[in-house]
């Protein structure tokens, strides 16, 4: 078995196993108390405190240790928003932020808050200037991630750090996936407010971190105790701190050579998977990326079955496609990035990958999107197949999930002659990315979307 999510989860560092069983023992008391066991506790805590916030670059006064990345960033949005009041409640957010930054964003704007979203392009990427333009008087916060966690395209946070900074406005910077290939400092010095998770990095679950720069105006939310500053109630975890801060440092020792590796391994698979699998678009910014993550989509194939044909066959892989979640939407950032969503898989790759796992992994992807567009009966790459001609066709595909309606296009679109259009009857939300993202493929004209009396009804023109 081949595990390729490590932007879920990475596998335990060994140094993180060797200090946390180190640290059980010596760990286990209150750090808060004056007596032989808390001052060890104590410690061991104050030492975690300083290895991590010199791999992050910040004081240690300013680090705190929460339950959760996402407790942290959930922490971060509503501290700094809070302390920030009087200046103004607007938050600004990328389009590919993580849920976690959205879920905040979207309980903000619930409560009555105005929120920007700043858009992004193609690539994943967002336009420093489009910060900049959304900034406000009565700004208080902005958000943006350092790299994203489903394509790998890397933001160009120096830069809106930099506008942020200029217009006396906090940046707080989900650092997850970045964190493990090396510290924000020096190449970002404008971040106010950092947010990562330790099980990125191959540390333990629940340990995520927040730090907060002084002079940054922030207000703890919730009921303030005497623990992380005020930031994270309850008795730390000090063996999963430990461990989480032991393993960061192992990691950023490592890091230099194993991006270099990885880097020709993901580009292996960029460049492969278009040769092996016809129909195929690879997403995300193809330099300006994170080195262990690579992610494509594959048209004519449901991202559930072909995660499960890849499983069957030893790879663990990920998908934003909305064929795998319970919501039967797309994924956001595939959306925000107007990227082909269905069949979509993320590999992202942990330390240690083998060039003989990508080779192999290679080598049964073909088989596995073969099988499942065979089950879908999926058009046979190339033009479509010829039919009688007329002038206009209607598919109607209400009912249907992805990737069923675009496949009664591909279909229906040889029905038709050249200048002809087909209208497709879609109730899919994965209809309004995919159906663009196919004519973009194919080189047919998208003529746009209509409402219908259910659903949408979107037409496309047959260019050839």
């Amino acid at each position: 078995m081949s595990y390729f999510d490590a932007a879920s989860s990475a596998p335990l560092h060994p140094v993180a196993r060797q200090a946390l069983h180190a640290s059980l023992d010596e760990g286990w008391a209150d750090p808060a108390r004056l007596y032989r066991e808390g001052r060890r506790a104590r410690l061991l805590l104050d030492a975690a405190r300083e290895a991590a916030a010199e791999a992050v670059g910040c004081r240690p006064d300013e680090l705190s240790f929460t339950t959760s990345g996402t407790r942290a960033v959930h922490t971060g949005i509503a501290g700094a928003l809070a302390g920030r009041r009087r200046t103004g409640s607007h938050l600004i957010v990328s389009a590919v932020e993580h849920s976690s930054v959205l879920h905040g964003a979207e309980a903000h704007e619930r409560a009555g808050h105005p929120v920007t979203e700043v858009p992004v392009g193609r690539g994943g990427a967002v336009d420093p200037g489009e910060y900049a333009r959304t900034l406000r008087p009565d700004t208080a916060l902005a958000c943006l991630q350092s790299a994203n966690h489903e394509v790998g395209t890397v933001q160009p946070v120096a830069e809106v750090a930099g506008v942020c900074h200029q217009a006396g406005v906090p940046l707080l910077v989900d650092a997850a996936q970045s964190l493990p290939w090396g510290p924000l400092v020096p190449e970002v010095p404008d971040w106010s407010l950092f947010t990562a998770s330790s099980h990125k990095w191959g540390g333990p679950a629940g340990v995520g971190l927040l730090a907060v720069r002084k002079g940054v105006r922030f207000a703890p939310p919730g009921p303030v105790d005497e623990r992380e500053s005020g930031r994270a109630a309850g008795f730390e975890n000090i063996p999963a701190i430990v461990a989480a801060a032991a393993s960061l440092r192992a990691v950023h020792a490592e890091a230099a050579a194993e991006a270099a590796r990885l880097r020709e391994l993901t580009a292996l698979i960029r460049a492969r998977v278009p040769e092996l699998v016809p129909d195929v678009e690879v997403t995300g910014d193809p330099e300006l990326r994170l080195p262990h993550l690579v992610t494509f989509s594959c048209l004519y194939a449901d991202g559930e079955s072909l995660l499960h044909a890849l499983d069957r066959a030893g790879f663990s892989v990920s998908s934003g496609s909305s064929c795998t979640s319970s919501t039967l939407t797309p994924s956001h950032v595939l959306t925000a990035m107007g990227v082909l969503s269905e069949g979509n898989v993320r590999v992202s790759l942990p330390a240690g990958t083998a060039r003989e796992e990508v080779e192999s992994f290679l080598g049964v992807l073909p088989g596995a999107v073969a099988g499942v567009r065979r089950k879908l009966d999926a058009p046979a790459a190339g033009a479509p197949a010829a039919a009688p001609p007329a002038e206009g066709l209607v598919v109607d595909s209400l009912g249907k999930r992805c990737p069923l309606p675009v496949i009664e296009l591909a279909k229906a679109i040889g029905g038709v002659p050249v200048g002809g259009t087909v209208t497709v009857l879609a109730d899919d939300e994965a209809a309004r990315l995919d159906i663009p993202a196919w004519c973009a493929m194919r080189g047919q004209e998208y003529v746009g979307e209509e409402p219908a009396g259910r659903g949408s009804a979107y037409t496309v023109r047959r260019l050839s």
